[in-house]
């Protein structure tokens, strides 16, 4: 009789936590990846407490990050899983245009930015992107850093030159967010956001806290 051979084993499937504080996105995201014969979701997450118990627990090997967060925020976060597991990728996915985080996304050791607004089959490529050791943004992102890490685009009075705890209380300055509104979303106490805002004004050569507001204002509303 013919010798009987095994299957060939198929290689384990790639896990990634999804972390996102809107149930029905989640489940989106989730379902998609559940379709890839080689990925599974491990595990979910709707803050950052439940985030890191997850990390912890299931090890996985790759996390998908809401940017805007509950609590912390997105840039936080991945600076709490980098310190935490600094050899797992991470992917922002962001309603935000890549042009305001991308860059601090990669600065804070982030492996990719992409945009809610993307096609499945993107996020599908980004994922698959970060799992073999690259680095998933759009072109003209990609030159953005170089561009930024070459001094290229220095500039003294830049709202790039603002720290990422920085430039969160100034975006939301700018969205007309009250300083004691802005310490209750950041967990932080009315007098660290003052001290930030001080900062903020020196870094962009303002004289006092009314043109604070209306500088960043502006800004955002640049921004669309």
């Amino acid at each position: 009789m013919p010798k009987k051979t095994n299957p060939p084993t198929l290689p384990p499937k790639k896990r990634v936590l999804v972390v996102d504080d809107h149930p029905v996105f989640r489940a989106g995201l989730t379902a998609l990846v559940n379709l890839e014969a080689d990925l599974v979701v491990c595990g979910e997450a709707h803050d950052c407490v439940q985030a890191m118990s997850a990390l912890e627990r299931l090890q996985p090997d790759l996390v998908l990050l809401d940017m805007s967060l509950p609590g912390k925020g997105g840039l936080e976060m991945l600076k709490d899983i980098r310190a935490f597991s600094p050899r797992t990728p991470v992917l922002i996915i962001s309603m935000h245009d890549e042009t305001l985080y991308a860059e601090r996304v990669i600065r804070a050791g982030g492996r990719g930015y992409i945009m809610k607004q993307e096609g499945p089959e993107k996020i599908i490529q980004a994922i698959r992107r970060l799992l073999s050791g690259g680095i998933s943004v759009s072109e003209s992102i990609s030159t953005q850093i170089l561009d930024a890490l070459s001094g290229a685009k220095s500039g003294a009075s830049s709202v790039s030159t603002l720290t990422d705890r920085e430039f969160e209380i100034y975006r939301l300055l700018g969205q007309g967010k009250e300083p004691h509104d802005i310490a209750c979303v950041l967990h932080l106490s009315i007098k660290t956001v003052d001290t930030h805002r001080m900062h903020i004004r020196q870094k962009l050569r303002l004289r006092n806290a009314t043109e604070l507001i209306h500088h960043a204002t502006r800004w955002v509303g640049e921004q669309g």
